[in-house]
């Protein structure tokens, strides 16, 4: 992988790339800068390919992952007695 960002003062030269991260919603990669060590940088300052984007993946909050959230929950309280199972469809 090669640094591309026109400012950044290790531009040109080309790391390892050890792994990828999301920081603050944004993609990094953690790159060997010597035997010893590592620093990261963010993906888009690289010749790194672009992360793939969230569109056509489902996600915790799709609405038949929260039904059926909404249904454990439901059997759960139910087999506690009943606690918590108010506003809740069956």
């Amino acid at each position: 992988m090669q640094i591309t960002h026109p400012f950044h003062p290790l531009r040109g030269q080309q790391f390892l790339v050890l792994k990828t991260r999301r920081v603050s919603g944004r993609q990094t990669l953690i790159l060997q800068g010597s035997p010893q060590a590592t620093f990261a940088v963010a993906a888009d300052w690289t010749d790194w390919p672009a992360a793939p984007t969230d569109e056509g993946r489902s996600t915790i909050l799709e609405a038949g992952r929260l039904q059926a959230l909404a249904i454990l929950v439901a059997h759960l309280a139910a087999a506690a007695g009943g606690a918590g199972q108010k506003g809740l469809a069956k």
